[in-house]
């Protein structure tokens, strides 16, 4: 089995590690971006917000982006799904 390693041995332009790069330890605002915060409506429109606790369904949407918040608000990790 080969060796990956992200960003060296992947793809290198994947949309989940470019989101991830841009959002990982960021809040989330409506109207603001800056070093901290990202604005809402920079997200890819086909995204979802998913809250610590919040009830989602397993369907899977090829190209959406599934954000997930930590308790404070920040985001933790994306997937795309």
């Amino acid at each position: 089995m080969p060796l990956i390693v992200p960003g060296i041995t992947s793809e290198p332009n994947s949309k989940t590690e470019e989101w991830q790069n841009k959002l990982v330890g960021k809040t989330l605002s409506d109207d603001q971006s800056n070093e901290t915060v990202f604005c809402k409506r920079d997200l890819p429109k086909e995204t979802r917000i998913i809250e610590p606790g919040m009830m989602v369904t397993k369907d899977f949407v090829e190209n959406r982006l599934n954000v997930h918040l930590k308790e404070d608000g920040t985001v933790s990790h994306v997937v795309h799904g």
